[in-house]
């Protein structure tokens, strides 16, 4: 892959990677305020169970999606690390040059959509 091509894939991959980071932080933050809203007595704060069950669902599920972005800021890590060793763009499976629509759809991907394919039918 051209140098000009990988600088503009490894911005791409800073850029979601920064946007991912603060999102993570975000939900964190509303976490912990639900946390001490639920845990401080606020006089007119219901603490019904089905409201308290509510809550505990909504913290569940945004730590489930702050989880599921971390996994991707992994995956961008490992993609800037192969920018840097020469080897972004090339399916790990079958060695061959991931097309440039699929990287600019999942530019962290390892795999192209064959390998890909195979991968998941694999693990179902």
């Amino acid at each position: 892959m051209l140098k000009r091509q990988t600088a503009k894939y490894k911005k791409i991959l800073l850029e979601k990677r920064e946007d991912m980071v603060s999102e993570i932080k975000r939900i964190a933050r509303e976490n912990l305020k639900s946390q001490k809203e639920a845990s401080g007595d606020l006089s007119g704060y219901s603490h019904h169970m089905a409201d308290m069950a509510s809550d505990s669902y909504d913290r569940e599920l945004s730590l489930n999606i702050a989880s599921e972005e971390q996994q991707v800021i992994y995956e961008i890590d490992e993609a800037l690390k192969s920018i840097d060793e020469g080897k972004y763009g090339k399916c790990l499976t079958c060695n061959k040059k991931i097309p440039a629509k699929r990287l600019k759809a999942v530019p962290y991907a390892k795999h192209c959509i064959q390998c890909q394919s195979k991968e998941e039918k694999d693990k179902h």
